[in-house]
């Protein structure tokens, strides 16, 4: 009896180390709004989901793995997987990525005060060397190390659809399925017997099985002839797609 349970122990351990879990939560906007339509990566396994009108979505994983959360207009995030996480909700924030507005000069006009207008049209000499070293270090080159990633900092692995160092291609696979879903449409895919909550994840399905779009990505522009081609890619995987997981 005692053997049994010295070799039960080991595995039941395995089991609770390996095992998937299903990782679930809310993502909102600084305002507490709700934010549909936000593609959720399990960096891990390259699973991706959408949330659903809520703001809410449910992913497989476990704990070590790191999730990153991706909207058009929104700052990237990634969040690490902790034993926390698992079996209670995560609430991520995404930040609005930052606008820059045209800079609007506001001239003063001449009053006819001649001590007055010397002043407002004529600036200091102090003024003007501040500004020209200023335009002297903004010419300047940036060193690389300013944006090498920090130590520790996760480094997306080089890949279809991603790049490591100087960026090449205009697009990524995120950029493309954005695409691809916007311009089907979610009637397209509804059609298809395809959940609204997993059409990114039916695209991402379809682009793993080997859809060929290096020259998509390179240059970011998707012809007619691409569209056709990824339609019909669609109706080749639809079904494997729809057979259970140990059948694919």
């Amino acid at each position: 009896m005692k053997l049994k349970l010295l070799f039960l122990l080991p595995f039941l351990f395995f089991i609770q180390t390996y095992a998937q879990d299903y990782l679930f939560g809310k993502i909102t906007t600084e305002e507490n709004i709700e934010m549909p339509e936000v593609t959720v990566i399990n960096i891990r396994t390259d699973e991706r989901v959408s949330t659903n009108t809520d703001g809410h979505f449910m992913i497989s994983g476990r704990q070590g793995d790191e999730l990153r959360f991706v909207k058009s207009g929104y700052e990237r995030i990634n969040k690490k997987i902790t034993q926390e996480n698992i079996g209670s909700p995560l609430n991520v924030v995404l930040i609005r990525q930052m606008a820059l507005i045209a800079e609007v000069e506001i001239k003063k006009g001449i009053t006819g005060d001649l001590k007055i207008d010397s002043k407002n049209l004529n600036r200091p000499k102090k003024v003007e060397k501040l500004a020209k070293d200023i335009d002297v270090y903004i010419a300047q080159k940036s060193d690389p190390r300013i944006l090498a990633a920090k130590a520790g900092e996760f480094v997306q692995p080089k890949g279809q659809g991603f790049s490591v160092g100087k960026v090449k291609d205009k697009w990524d696979d995120v950029d493309f399925m954005s695409y691809l879903h916007e311009s089907l449409g979610d009637q397209y895919f509804m059609d298809l017997k395809i959940e609204k909550s997993l059409i990114q994840h039916f695209i991402s399905y379809v682009l793993r099985v080997g859809f060929e779009r290096r020259r998509i990505l390179k240059y970011g522009y998707c012809s007619d002839a691409d569209l056709m081609r990824f339609q019909r890619a669609v109706l080749a995987r639809i079904s494997s797609y729809r057979a259970p997981q140990t059948q694919r």
